[in-house]
């Protein structure tokens, strides 16, 4: 049987975030604000955890892939979204469609198993503090972070492979600001009932299998904390895990609403101000979460990047 080019489709038309022509520019200057923000919060982060001596230690060693996670995440979408706020078409390429979807799907992915390790990692600080030096010694956090990045890669590679098997040969009209699998596939002309099954099995078993580890790490660190006798000693003790708990409440918060739902549901403007959440409010907060409850952070910061 010869082979067929099963993409006809060369580039996308994304529908845009907003539908008010004359505030481009000041959506334009909004987007490259908190984009700035973005980079210039969490690259400082990641450079002082590497160069201070003190942050080397499990919990900033995940908290410097968080952040260049982060980077990343927001780096496949934002630039794009800033080209399009200044021209009239706004399109993408199929191959720079591909392209971001792989990027922004591996990032979320490993953003998802890091928050996971990282609640691993403070379960161990806090239920088992004696064993905490063996079991997070330094080549197992790399190991863990290892895994993180590849299962996150690997699992963005299985699904564009996927949908580079689609036929795309009718509308190209993508009804949302960047390429995500939902918008991708209402496109195809071709049946999406494998892309969709994998899409299903990968929520259930990565965002809620993450999502109930979690949970469960979260459980035995609050029964452990309301053992301690001393009000002074629950603080502290709670202190060590209330920044990764405020990030783990922002990221589960919009990635289960967007994801664990039907596909058309996704399509919707309320569903774009989430995903704007996700990848762009949500990055720049974390660096500021952890800069303010970090006492350790802060002083790094201070005298790697002095005002």
């Amino acid at each position: 049987m010869e082979h067929s080019n099963h993409t006809r489709v060369t580039e996308f038309i994304m529908q845009g975030l907003f539908d008010h022509p004359h505030h481009q520019e000041l959506f334009f200057g909004l987007f490259l604000c908190l984009y700035t923000a973005v980079v210039m919060g969490n690259f400082p982060i990641i450079v002082a955890i590497v160069i201070h001596p003190p942050l080397h230690i499990p919990m900033y060693f995940f908290i410097a892939n968080l952040a260049l996670v982060d980077i990343l995440c927001t780096s496949s979408v934002v630039p794009k979204i800033l080209e399009n706020l200044l021209q009239e078409k706004k399109t993408i390429s199929f191959g720079g469609c591909i392209t971001q979807l792989f990027v922004l799907t591996s990032s979320l992915v490993t953003e998802l198993l890091m928050l996971t390790v990282m609640s691993y990692d403070r379960y161990v600080a806090i239920c088992h503090p004696l064993h905490y030096v063996k079991l997070m010694r330094k080549e197992i956090c790399i190991r863990l972070a290892v895994s993180a990045w590849a299962v996150g890669t690997i699992n963005s590679f299985v699904h564009i492979l996927l949908v580079l098997h689609l036929d795309f040969c009718g509308p190209n009209l993508i009804q949302h600001f960047f390429c995500e699998f939902p918008a991708i596939l209402a496109l195809s002309c071709s049946s999406t009932y494998v892309n969709e099954i994998m899409m299903f099995m990968a929520d259930i078993l990565l965002v809620m299998g993450n999502f109930l580890l979690t949970i469960v790490s979260y459980s035995f660190i609050v029964f452990t904390i309301l053992k301690i006798q001393s009000s002074k000693g629950k603080q502290r003790a709670f202190s060590t895990c209330s920044s990764h708990l405020l990030v783990v409440t922002l990221y589960y918060s919009t990635t289960i609403y967007t994801y664990m739902q039907p596909t058309s549901s996704n399509l919707q403007d309320n569903d774009k101000m989430v995903a704007i959440m996700y990848t762009l409010v949500t990055p720049t907060l974390n660096p500021v979460i952890y800069n303010l409850r970090n006492k350790e952070v802060k002083p790094a910061l201070t005298v790697r990047f002095p005002h």
